[in-house]
């Protein structure tokens, strides 16, 4: 019972991560706040957390819309009795490189509108500004509090045709340090993990679309670590799970001397490899040859 007795506000916890964090923020004896843009998504996630015995409540809010996050806030400190943790989870993809969010074909950068600019950059950075800002008030009256972020592996290296997306992650990022240093004296501690694998292939879907519950790795098929491009090579997926359980340890005393950190959260080694490859079971004078 990591969490006992704390309230939680969680982001975008209609589906993948958002609501599998709030499952186990609850198991952990958190009463949550489950803030969706959509209230079908919201209200199953608190169904489920429900049935497992939690606590929680929804509110439909769009996080980019600064009124909306203040309800939500206000929400937990009158139904819960106060705040102790912010998730600021939610998150678009901006239109690009990505099919299933373009439309069907991909876009090029320069046919990018500036309603394409202020969408990402209103959900994925002033949603996280709107976020920590109104969560500080009710914080200080507990005493202190934990913001947790939920950022990206763009924001740390390149992805293709995603350059929006990754520059609100970036300025994430940058936000979690410079409130680190703001907010510590009042014992407020603020973190982000930055998830490169087991993330939710909602994320990359139309709005609306059913809640798959599962990470891109646990959807494509057999697991075969052999030919995964993971360099850490486990018996299972990377999962949702994975990823929540380091929002977890950031949210908890677990982490109770850490802030202004970005935890790179399951990245099995990914973002630690240079972009040259070698034949794994090439000898080393053959490598070398090989790259010239």
């Amino acid at each position: 019972m990591k969490l006992a007795g704390k309230v939680a506000v969680i982001t975008g916890a209609g589906s993948g991560l958002g609501r599998q964090s709030s499952l186990l923020f609850a198991q952990e004896g958190a009463s949550v706040v489950v803030v969706d843009i959509l209230a079908d998504r919201a209200e199953e996630t608190v169904r489920l957390v429900t049935e497992q015995g939690g606590k929680a409540l929804a509110v439909t809010a769009d996080v980019s819309v600064e009124a909306d996050v203040a309800r939500a806030v206000a929400t937990a400190v009158e139904e819960f009795g106060g705040l102790d943790i912010m998730f600021a989870n939610a998150g678009v993809v901006s239109r690009g490189g990505v099919p299933s969010v373009a439309g069907g074909e991909p876009v090029a950068f320069e046919d990018l509108t500036e309603a394409d600019w202020q969408q990402v950059l209103g959900v994925n950075l002033s949603g996280v500004f709107f976020s920590c800002k109104h969560s500080v008030r009710p914080m200080r009256e507990r005493g202190g509090g934990a913001i947790v972020v939920t950022s990206s592996a763009a924001s740390l290296v390149a992805y293709h045709s995603i350059s929006l997306y990754s520059a609100t992650k970036a300025g994430v990022n940058g936000l979690v340090r410079g409130l680190s240093l703001d907010l510590g004296k009042f014992g407020i501690r603020v973190n982000a993990l930055a998830p490169t694998h087991g993330m939710s292939p909602n994320f990359l879907m139309p709005p609306g679309s059913p809640v798959v519950g599962q990470s891109y790795e646990e959807v494509a098929g057999p697991w075969n670590p052999g030919v995964s491009p993971i360099p850490l090579k486990l018996r299972r997926p990377p999962s949702l799970l994975d990823n929540a359980k380091v929002a977890l340890f950031l949210a908890s005393d677990d982490s109770a001397y850490m802030s202004g950190v970005v935890v790179p959260a399951t990245d099995g080694g990914t973002l630690s490899r240079v972009a040259m490859t070698f034949e794994e079971d090439a000898p080393p004078a053959d490598a070398v040859a090989a790259a010239g």
